[in-house]
């Protein structure tokens, strides 16, 4: 399958943090969503992608190119959204309409105004006025409307209502009827992946622990309800993650058919996440 994002073995070294050896793709016509805990290396990466962070090892390429000599007529498939506003907050709907006439080729002047009308925007308010979830919406709504083929999301739907998130996805899975279009959408709001993901790729402590289609991931792990006496049974090399109780143990592993007398349920994304977090602590 042709991918539209390439990440092979990259390594970014800061003072504090390290991105080790990163690797992974985001297969053309699907949605990867992109998860870990705070600072676990999420933007980082995706700040590499975007070919914001130039310098370290590995390569990365976005629609067939390297990501650090995006051409512009590459740059114009590629909608972009970050935890925040990225237009000046003096401007309101209309005037950013003009300005991005200016910078974008393919920009859509009936596109943008259509999501502006769907997401129930102010056309005159200016943005420094705008609530969060107006901001994200009107970034939304501009990252859309320029001939996007990828779209490349930060926490797009993080401190937004349950109502305006589900808006928010439904637009996603309309982009994503085109078979050409493709999001890379880093979020720490895992059910949201539960709607529109195809991969999910967990990264942890600046290193990939897994990238999987979501409903393999789903189907191979299972939380284990079990007893202390039975905790003591189980393999340690099956255990991927422990959560003692005082009546009941949860284990997370991906052999639970090896114990067909202990209760198993499916888990969610979330629960995933948290037990391999804490795997180091168990």
């Amino acid at each position: 399958m042709e991918n539209c994002i390439e990440v092979n073995n990259i390594t970014r070294q800061y003072p504090q943090f390290t991105l080790k050896n990163v690797s992974f793709n985001v297969p053309k016509g699907s949605v990867v969503g992109f998860i870990g805990e705070n600072g676990a290396g999420k933007t980082t990466t995706i700040k590499a992608i975007l070919g914001l962070l130039k310098d370290g090892e590995g390569e990365i390429t976005v629609l067939g190119e390297d990501s650090r000599e995006l051409s512009s007529e590459t740059k114009e498939k590629i909608g972009v959204v970050f935890d925040g506003l990225a237009f000046p907050e003096n401007l309101n709907a209309k005037q950013l309409d003009r300005v991005m006439k200016e910078i974008f080729k393919t920009w859509s002047s009936d596109r943008f105004f259509d999501y502006v009308k769907r997401f129930d925007l102010p056309m005159d308010k200016k943005f420094k006025t705008f609530s969060r979830g107006m901001t994200m919406r009107m970034s939304i709504a501009a990252a859309l409307s320029h001939g996007t083929e990828l779209l490349v999301l930060d926490e797009p739907t993080g401190g937004l209502d349950p109502v305006v998130r589900s808006e928010i996805l439904d637009i996603f899975l309309e982009f994503m009827q085109n078979e050409n279009h493709s999001i890379l959408m880093s979020t720490h709001i895992t059910s949201d992946l539960e709607h529109i993901a195809d991969y999910i790729c967990f990264i942890h402590k600046g290193e990939i622990v897994f990238t999987m289609e979501r409903n393999d991931m789903l189907d191979k792990h299972r939380i284990l309800k079990c007893t202390d006496e039975q905790l003591a049974n189980i393999d340690k090399s099956d255990i991927i993650g422990v959560r003692k109780g005082r009546f009941q143990n949860e284990v997370l592993t991906v052999n639970a058919l090896k114990y067909p007398d202990i209760p198993a349920d499916v888990p969610t994304i979330e629960e995933i996440m948290v037990f391999y977090v804490k795997e180091d602590n168990r």
